[in-house]
Order: C-alpha cells, then sequence, then structure tokens
C-alpha cells in the first residue's frame, strides 16, 4: 500500500529554508510520459470507447494533446475530454461515421471539482450511476493498471538526479503532479530519489495551483519559490503563485537540467533568476510548443 499524502500535510507543511521548489514528475524528472501514453493511455481509449477503427487519427490527435502540444501535461481527465472534441471535428472521423461522446457528463463534473482524481469521481459514481462517468472511471482505473504493469524502475534524467540530490541542501522541495499519488510514490521509490522530497502531491489533492499555494501560503517570499516543470500548466501554476518557473524543455530534458544544475538554481538562491533570464527561459519554451494541430495548419 503506497503512502497516503494529505492536503492537510500540504498546509501543515513547515518551511526549513528560505526557499521552495515545486518539482513535476512525469516527463519532468522521468522520460516516463511517451511510455505511459502510447502504450497505457490511448490504447485503454480505444479498447474503452471501441475507437479501433480510427486508431490512426485518435493516436494523432491524443498524442498533440498529451505531448506534443501547448496542452502536453495536464490532469488526464481534461486532456480526454479535449481529444475526443477534437476527434468529433476531424473529417476523417466523421466520414467513418464512428461515433465520438460528447464527454458533458464528465466536463460537468470537473467544472465541479478541482481534485480531478480516482477517488472524487469513484465518489460521483457511486452517489449518481452516470453512465458516462461509470465509463471514463473505468478507463481511469485501467490506465492505472496498465502504468503499474508497463512503467518499471524508469531512471530519472542524468541531470536531474544530481539537481535533485542538490536542492534539499539550500531549499525545502515537493514533488507537484497530476499523476496519482499511487504511481508517484511506486517510481520515486523505485529510484530511491523520495529522500529528496518532503511530499509527494498527486491529482487527489488539487491542482498544481493549490499544491504549491497550501505548501507556501505565509511561509515564503514568492520571490523564493520556484516551480520546475515541462507544461504549461506548471508555469500557470507558478504564474498564478506569483512565483518563479524553470522549464524543462520537451526533447531536450537533459540539457535543460543540466542548465539547471550548473547555472540555473545557483541564480534563484542568489536573487538573479527573475527578469530577463526566466523570460528568456521560458520563450524558449513557449517557441518549443505548438498551440494548432497540424492537421489543421
Amino acid at each position: 500500500m503506497s503512502e497516503v499524502f494529505t492536503r492537510e500535510q500540504l498546509k501543515k507543511f513547515e518551511a526549513s529554508f528560505d526557499y521552495f521548489v515545486g518539482i513535476d514528475s512525469d516527463g519532468c524528472v522521468f522520460p516516463t510520459m511517451d511510455i505511459k501514453q502510447k502504450q497505457c493511455f490511448h490504447p485503454a481509449l480505444m479498447d474503452h470507447w471501441g475507437l479501433h477503427v480510427i486508431e490512426p487519427y485518435l493516436r494523432e490527435v491524443a498524442e498533440f494533446v498529451n505531448l506534443y502540444s501547448k496542452m502536453r501535461g495536464r490532469n488526464r481527465f481534461l486532456s480526454l475530454a479535449d481529444s475526443m472534441d477534437l476527434l468529433r471535428e476531424r473529417k476523417e472521423v466523421i466520414g467513418s461515421g464512428v461515433q465520438i461522446p460528447s464527454c458533458a457528463s464528465l466536463r460537468r463534473w470537473m467544472d465541479s471539482t478541482t481534485r480531478l482524481g480516482n477517488p472524487e469521481l469513484q465518489k460521483v459514481v457511486d452517489e449518481g450511476g452516470d453512465p458516462e462517468l461509470r465509463k471514463v472511471l473505468e478507463w481511469s482505473l485501467d490506465v492505472n493498471d496498465r502504468v503499474a504493469q508497463a512503467v518499471h524502475h524508469v531512471a530519472p534524467f542524468g541531470w536531474a538526479l544530481k539537481s535533485l540530490q542538490m536542492m534539499p541542501k539550500l531549499a525545502d522541495t515537493v514533488c507537484v503532479s497530476q499523476t496519482p499519488t499511487e504511481a508517484l510514490v511506486r517510481e520515486w521509490d523505485e529510484n530511491d530519489i523520495r529522500q529528496y522530497v518532503h511530499i509527494i502531491a498527486g491529482q487527489e489533492l488539487g491542482t498544481k495551483t493549490e499544491h504549491i499555494a497550501m505548501a507556501t501560503a505565509g511561509k515564503y517570499e514568492s520571490s523564493k519559490i520556484l516551480m520546475i516543470g515541462d507544461a504549461p500548466g506548471d508555469r500557470k501554476a507558478a504564474k498564478d503563485n506569483d512565483a518563479l518557473f524553470y522549464p524543462v524543455n520537451p526533447g531536450g530534458e537533459d540539457a535543460s537540467w543540466e542548465r539547471f544544475h550548473e547555472e540555473a538554481f545557483g541564480r534563484f538562491i542568489a536573487g538573479t533568476f527573475a527578469g530577463d533570464y526566466e523570460a528568456s527561459l521560458i520563450q524558449e519554451f513557449e517557441d518549443a510548443l505548438p498551440e494548432i494541430p497540424p492537421w489543421k495548419d
């Protein structure tokens, strides 16, 4: 049984240093996003909604949403709904006659809570029995099972490991993620790196914005709070908390972590990270992720 972390733990987190660093996991510390999406999420999507006949288009859409665009790295339920919307618009899918679900019930549920995880969804399904939400829950639970079977002992990026070993000497660190906590704990434990963060905050504890707010409110100056991530959602979580953001660029992860280890972390501690330096990093990051799907160009 994996350790269960709570929102209360985040709120009661006590600062040991003047500096705080939130660290994303999938695609940031670990090169696991492609494996999980292509081998687990997308096959389960086809199986649960009977979409095998449009597999090429489904994979192209789902990979764009989850891996190769500014939508990358979000909560799985948001990405599921947006993938279905994009599929429903594609002329090839319309021509196939395959019916794509509207995800209306899913969107209503997502609008009602920020704790977008299986436990909250299970409660709603048990209380109301909505067939759409039941299927979404079955898919999500199946994804977790597939990930548990397929993803084992994937080592962190080399410079990420060196950075994780370095940061706790000068800053408080917390894993901030939208991956289920069970998978996060397993992956960090398998690589013996959980010792480098105080808390592992997964999707069950709320959004990344909430994670940072709960852990840092009233404890650190905003200029001494940093979020490290590989997706626009990580940047948003930092901005929402008036914090700083260090991007790990998709496709250039090790180089990003090397720069962080050799240069950026020192600037963060020295107070010279904000301003032109951070802006240049964010511009480079933004340029690497498209907003418009290639089939719409």
